[in-house]
């Protein structure tokens, strides 16, 4: 399955593809996308939404998996920040994609072990995680650890659908 993860951001989206099989993961391509600050918000959306749609068709993935925004400390640069996430939930769902949401302390916690890991962190299990994933940005690395987490839980819930996972191990409970 091809999954491509998107960190949402005005100025910056950072985005991710990867194929995974199993728990086998392997890197297909990530990026960052950048809006013109030059431009009013109504056409930076418009930027940002084509660019999605851009690597959406270059890229064919299966699904999607989209990075929550928690609340700032300025209102204007929350506003902000969600309507570049409504683009970045709207783009793969027009395409007739899953979309998934996930918090960025679920995403962190997937992938690095801990909810509080700093971006460097991130970056370096990206690298780790998926060879050929050089050069990331923070933004490009937290969409591959959207998709990495989404992988992750996929394929739980598939084995869990399966009868192959027992709910309570994997919440770390005994019987």
């Amino acid at each position: 399955m091809r999954v491509i993860g998107l960190d949402p951001g005005l100025r910056a989206t950072g985005w991710g593809v990867i194929e995974a099989e199993g728990s086998r993961l392997k890197h297909v391509a990530h990026g960052t996308l950048r809006s013109d600050s030059s431009c009013e918000v109504p056409a930076r959306l418009v930027q940002l939404k084509l660019g999605i749609e851009e690597i959406l068709r270059e890229f064919l993935p299966d699904e999607a998996a989209v990075e929550e925004t928690l609340a700032n400390k300025n209102p204007a640069s929350t506003l902000k920040l969600g309507m570049a996430r409504g683009v970045a939930l709207l783009a793969p769902a027009l395409r007739g994609l899953p979309v998934t949401q996930y918090l960025p302390m679920i995403v962190k916690k997937s992938v690095v072990g801990t909810g509080h890991a700093k971006k460097e962190q991130v970056v370096m299990m990206m690298q780790r995680l998926l060879p050929g994933a050089t050069d990331l940005s923070p933004d490009a690395a937290d969409a591959l650890a959207v998709a990495v987490c989404h992988a992750h839980n996929l394929e739980t819930r598939q084995a869990w659908a399966a009868g192959r996972a027992d709910p309570l191990l994997q919440s770390g409970g005994f019987r």
